[in-house]
């Protein structure tokens, strides 16, 4: 469970709130650099997500856009290890199962933006399923397979179900805890909601693991 820095303020008792709020974004940021060190490998399912987020005083004095360009959504590429499963196994699980996953914040869908995130974040011998966007187009270079395909709306949760399931547990967390969220502090919390679910099966010993992360 995540906490805004008012409630663990409230909880501790503490006066200062800026100092808790420090706190909290210095432990989010060891999250971060814990799992920059992890590189995605196996099959991989990717896509990009948008999440609401406080516009800028700049964006604030420009007419409000609509769509994937709106100065309140900020762009994020989703990335999670997942292999198939046994259909018969299922019972109305997922299609596949789920391992390590990657929310990175990017400044644009350009294909050179996608490329730069994957190569520093995905292991050459992996295999990654995508749509067609044509921001993937040169993904083909950078792993061992890319299958791209056309998917229409009602199949994506068939298709690539975790990185959209990511998205969507990242939002409800971010709406139920945080509600509104600048743009430049998006990073940071998608680095806890990414570290927690990378170590989903620790328990209490997520904390002991921190610590160390810290050191």
């Amino acid at each position: 469970k995540s906490f805004s820095a008012k409630e663990l303020q409230r909880q501790l008792g503490h006066k200062n709130y800026e100092a808790i709020w420090a706190l909290l974004h210095k432990l989010r940021m060891a999250m971060g650099k814990r799992d920059e060190q992890y590189t995605l490998s196996g099959i991989l399912e990717l896509d990009e997500g948008f999440f609401s987020t406080e516009k800028n005083e700049e964006d604030k004095r420009k007419p409000l856009k609509r769509g994937r360009g709106s100065q309140k959504k900020s762009k994020v590429l989703v990335m999670a290890e997942s292999a198939p499963v046994e259909k018969e196994n299922q019972k109305g699980r997922p299609s596949r199962k789920v391992n390590h996953i990657k929310m990175l914040v990017i400044e644009d869908l350009k294909s050179e933006t996608i490329d730069n995130k994957v190569r520093a974040n995905v292991s050459a011998r992996s295999e990654i399923d995508s749509d067609n966007s044509t921001s993937y187009t040169n993904l083909k270079n950078l792993v061992a397979q890319h299958h791209s395909q056309v998917i229409p709306k009602e199949d994506i949760g068939e298709i690539l179900p975790w990185v959209h399931i990511v998205i969507s547990n990242a939002k409800r967390m971010l709406l139920n805890t945080f509600h509104d969220v600048k743009p430049e502090y998006l990073q940071s919390y998608l680095n806890e909601f990414c570290y927690k679910f990378n170590r989903r099966y620790l328990g209490e010993l997520q904390f002991d693991r921190l610590l160390v992360a810290g050191v």
